[in-house]
């Protein structure tokens, strides 16, 4: 009975994990591209997903600390989802196109919370559950996480749209958001199970270098910002203005195109002074659990390969519903019923055909077969780019009202969207489930919050930094063209798992976790 409970609430807390998500990606890009925000702000603003890169900065601070009264994890639980919910409240009283800035910032905050959340969220689910229940563990968290995902974003599409909808507003559909995770944080405060005494390890850091260490990281970052807006960028752009021909203007899309430029050594700056200063604050709990990370066999070249793995994925799926919307002509209803209605079954499906698999195949055959088919899967959409909509036929969906998702008129279900959806979706099951267990294989018992959420940035950082690129590069060179780049992204992840295949099967051998001691 108690496995029971632990289990259930891990699907619960991977439900709580994958709701925000969508509201500062898909969704939010839905909500402005209705607004009238044009294309290449939409990719910039997928930046607001910047915290789930960096959130192994301050997971040390919320392993060392924890809200007094309530039992280790349960309090940070709390905090971030009230908090969730109340910014989902705030963020439902803007207009993206009266003031994109302040509608921006919220964003950022949401991603904030939600990324503290899923660190605590992946300490916890590593110390209730016992070793023999992480497998079934972690399907269940992909499977939560994933439904949460189709309820803010594809059923949320069909609550906004006005003819085979309900017609709600961008900002109720926010606010039932809201209502969900208020809800969530109820059931963790009447019902989370509590770890067992002895199974969290807690760190013996110096407290107050560690808060030091995290302001003085929190500052760097900030004085990073400063520099790269207000000096790097003017240079940048006053370097290229010199080279236009004398009253020749500097076009928009030269200044996006500067604006990456600009960032991108604005990071090479700050991330190499964040290191520097974190080491001579001396910040221990971060410290210690990256020697420990880098002291394994082939470190560097794993973090390579977690960012590579699903970068294919990611720049596919960096503006799809901008592509869907306004590329090909689909309605909101489509898209919510074919990319994710219907999509949540074909990904169980994908996930539990991985898992099976991976029993008889092992981690490195699995991550390899299962990230060739998510390079095929990108063509799906280029099809879909190149024939358009219709040219496969379809059917129709017929009305219906199952409470939270309803139809009120027929719908088209377009087969050559079907197709590339089932494609996606599929494949993307299974490389998800191959790669959350190469993920947990990598972690250390001993520092597992801060080196789960160090490896669990890593994988955001596709999805997070191909933004700005896909909006400038989808306009540059064409739907068909991008697609077509997006499946040749995914060939140096697979390149590298190559490279690295030794590596990695030794992580499926008992004694490849012990590697990792200090």
């Amino acid at each position: 009975m108690r496995s029971f409970h632990r289990l259930v609430f891990i699907w619960i807390l991977g439900f709580a994990s994958g709701l925000p998500l969508a509201l500062t990606g898909t969704t939010l890009q839905a909500w402005m591209t209705v607004d009238g925000i044009d294309l290449a702000t939409i990719g910039f603003l997928s930046l607001v997903g910047l915290p789930y890169t960096f959130k192994f900065l301050w997971a040390p601070l919320m392993d060392r600390f924890e809200p007094p009264f309530f039992k280790r994890r349960k309090g940070w639980l709390l905090i971030t989802q009230l908090l969730l919910a109340l910014v989902l409240f705030g963020m439902s009283t803007l207009s993206p196109s009266l003031n994109i800035q302040a509608f921006g910032l919220m964003a950022v905050l949401i991603a904030f919370l939600s990324a503290s959340q899923d660190i605590v969220i992946d300490a916890y689910r590593t110390d209730v559950l016992q070793p023999e229940e992480r497998g079934l563990g972690s399907s269940l968290t992909v499977f939560g996480y994933r439904l949460a995902m189709i309820l803010s974003s594809g059923i949320a599409l069909m609550w906004a749209d006005t003819n085979a909808g309900y017609g709600w507003s961008w900002p109720e559909i926010y606010r039932v958001m809201g209502i969900i995770m208020i809800c969530v944080a109820g059931l963790t405060f009447l019902a989370l199970p509590n770890i067992e005494e002895g199974r969290a390890i807690k760190p013996t850091s110096d407290a107050k270098k560690d808060l030091l260490g995290f302001f003085a990281l929190t500052a760097t970052a900030f004085a990073g910002y400063y520099f790269t807006s207000y000096f790097l960028d003017p240079v940048v752009k006053s370097i290229y203005a010199s080279s236009l021909p004398e009253g020749a203007e500097m076009s928009s899309e030269a200044k996006k195109w500067l604006d990456l430029i600009s960032l991108l050594i604005g990071l090479g700056v700050t991330l190499p002074a964040a290191w520097w200063v974190s080491k001579k604050i001396q910040f221990e709990t971060l410290n210690r659990s990256l020697q420990n990370y880098f002291s394994m066999k082939g470190a560097i070249g794993f973090l390579g390969f977690i960012i590579l793995y699903k970068l294919g994925d990611a720049f596919a799926g960096s503006l799809l519903t901008p592509f869907l919307l306004k590329g090909v002509g689909f309605t909101q209803a489509e898209i919510g019923v074919l990319n994710k209605v219907i999509g949540i079954w074909l990904t169980i499906f994908g996930a539990i055909a991985g898992g099976a698999l991976m029993m008889r195949l092992g981690l490195y055959r699995s991550l390899m077969l299962f990230g060739g088919l998510q390079l095929i899967s990108n063509f799906g959409f280029y099809i879909v780019s190149v024939l358009e909509k219709g040219s496969w036929g379809g059917f129709t969906l017929p009305v219906f009202d199952l409470l939270i998702v309803s139809l009120k008129e027929p719908t088209n279900v377009d087969h050559l969207l079907l197709f590339a959806v089932s494609l996606e979706n599929i494949t993307g099951g299974m490389g998800t489930a191959a790669f959350v267990a190469f993920l947990m294989a990598l972690c250390h018992q001993k520092f597992t919050a801060t080196q789960y959420a160090l490896l669990s940035a890593f994988s955001a950082i596709g999805r997070v930094w191909v933004g700005p690129l896909s909006g400038v590069l989808a306009i540059s060179i064409g739907w068909p063209t991008f697609f077509l780049f997006s499946a040749a992204m995914a060939a140096p992840g697979l390149y590298l798992l190559y490279r690295l295949r030794d590596s990695v099967k030794d992580l499926e051998a008992p004694q490849g976790v012990s590697s990792l001691d200090d």
